[in-house]
């Protein structure tokens, strides 16, 4: 029931909160994942939050359903837009998720 709870309540969340779970599910905190999900989207469109979704989800396939910040650049960096591996490093580098990924305290 949880898992099933969990997607009937993601269908009725905002696209901000979808990503911030998505993002979450690979392993970002909540605080990063959340602070990403606010600004991909704002800045990307639906389809290139799809796009983006998509090629992370086959990245996390690979490796054991957990990735970094820089995995998910380089996922947008697969798909044929240039916008979205720049907005996600952007969105990366500004929520602190590029410091958590190195094991660096903020500061």
């Amino acid at each position: 029931m949880p898992v099933a709870g969990a997607v009937l309540l993601a269908s009725c969340a905002s696209p901000s909160t979808r990503i911030a779970t998505g993002l979450g599910g690979y392993g970002l905190s909540e605080g990063s994942a959340r602070c990403m999900g606010d600004r991909l989207q704002s800045r990307l469109s639906l389809g290139q939050l799809r796009q983006l979704g998509r090629a992370a989800q086959a990245l996390s396939q690979s490796q054991a359903g957990r990735l970094t910040a820089s995995d998910l650049i380089r996922a947008g960096a697969q798909v044929n837009d240039v916008k979205i591996p720049l907005e996600v490093t952007k969105a990366a580098a500004s929520c602190g998720a590029l410091r958590e990924a190195a094991g660096v305290q903020g500061g």
